[in-house]
């Protein structure tokens, strides 16, 4: 059983019957000799795990969705891996974190620690019944009923582009590989022909405008469906773009591995070679072929939105690094959708 299942209580859950009456008598009582064993228990055990479950019994939301929490150990939630694996298979959070959801049938998210496709026994975690699964809960899958169809912008044989939820700008897309799969670097060469595609046409687009355009991914081992972010900025700020980068890395103890190429395709095949499935990992194609990566071991802490963090300080839009911060409702979605269909046609690789 997964620590999330442990530590559920049900409604009914009574006292046990080992306790000793001193022990009932008196809950401070209880908490001060609590108090006093945990303090003889750290002088044998120390271990980071051992320190986040002290924090509390509420998960903290910030760690669950995006896989970090800048408070770190001072955070009075816990930080709970087993919840956040739960909750990027799709479980609802209140769900984790309470046992119920107030929402109930009207929720999109599951009220059950179980994939639909792990209830058989001869499945193993992996196989295609329980890809299926997932897929159809999936937001960026196609054929998932949860699929925002309006944000659709072109859709190829192997990736489709659409506007980002809570775009940090308003050109703000995503590429998104129509199968599904953790990276776009893990995708066969066919489906890299079409990713090159849309980079260009993308790049020409926004040139036209003015703007150059960085794209990055958060490629995680733990990631469910490949995204790679594109954000265009005004050309004036592009000689900032790396600066930006290495001062935000610096903060985070880290250094980007920097290469540069002559061509988007160059530096997708380096990309390519340094995925190894045991590792998590960072990049970010900026103008001029220059690629920053940074490889992220699995004990430690990453941002999950650090390339929409840097850019949004280099822009000087900070309130909107959290995408929660720029929804719009569906009208408002639609009309920028449709304006960017308008300014992208003649460059559509699809059309």
């Amino acid at each position: 059983m997964s620590s999330t299942d442990i530590a559920m209580k049900t409604t009914n859950t009574t006292l046990s019957p080992y306790t000793s009456p001193k022990e009932k008598a008196s809950p401070n009582d209880t908490a001060k000799r609590s108090g006093d064993s945990d303090s003889q228990h750290w002088r044998y055990d120390v271990s980071q795990k051992r320190q986040k479950h002290e924090t509390g019994d509420k998960l903290c939301f910030k760690f669950v969705s995006s896989g970090s929490c800048l408070r770190g150990e001072t955070c009075n939630f816990r930080h709970d891996t087993d919840a956040r694996e739960h909750c990027l298979r799709g479980v609802c959070f209140d769900f984790l974190n309470k046992g119920k959801c107030e929402r109930g049938p009207d929720c999109r998210f599951r009220h059950s620690l179980q994939d639909e496709g792990d209830k058989h026994p001869s499945r193993k975690p992996g196989s295609e019944n329980t890809r299926s699964s997932r897929s159809r809960e999936c937001w960026f899958c196609l054929s998932s009923p949860n699929v925002e169809s309006h944000l659709i912008i072109s859709i190829g044989e192997n990736y489709y582009l659409a506007l980002a939820k809570g775009p940090l700008v308003e050109d703000h897309v995503l590429i998104v590989p129509v199968e599904h799969m953790p990276n776009t670097l893990s995708l066969s060469s066919e489906s890299e022909a079409e990713l090159l595609r849309f980079q260009n046409s993308l790049k020409r687009c926004f040139k036209n405008q003015e703007k150059e355009v960085i794209f990055f991914e958060w490629a995680s081992i733990r990631g469910t469906h490949a995204n790679l972010q594109v954000i265009p900025i005004p050309s004036s700020k592009a000689v900032m773009i790396e600066k930006a980068f290495n001062l935000a890395a610096q903060k985070l103890g880290f250094e980007f591995v920097v290469k540069k190429f002559d061509s988007i395709s160059d530096g997708r095949k380096f990309l390519k070679t340094q995925t190894d499935g045991n590792s998590s990992l960072f990049y970010a194609e900026i103008p001029g072929g220059t690629i920053l990566l940074h490889h992220v071991e699995e004990k430690d802490t990453f941002p999950a939105q650090f390339g929409r963090e840097v850019l949004a300080g280099l822009l000087n839009m900070a309130d909107n690094a959290d995408w929660r911060n720029r929804k719009h409702n569906k009208d408002e979605e639609m009309k920028i959708v449709e304006d960017f269909k308008d300014r992208f046609q003649e460059y559509d690789p699809n059309r």
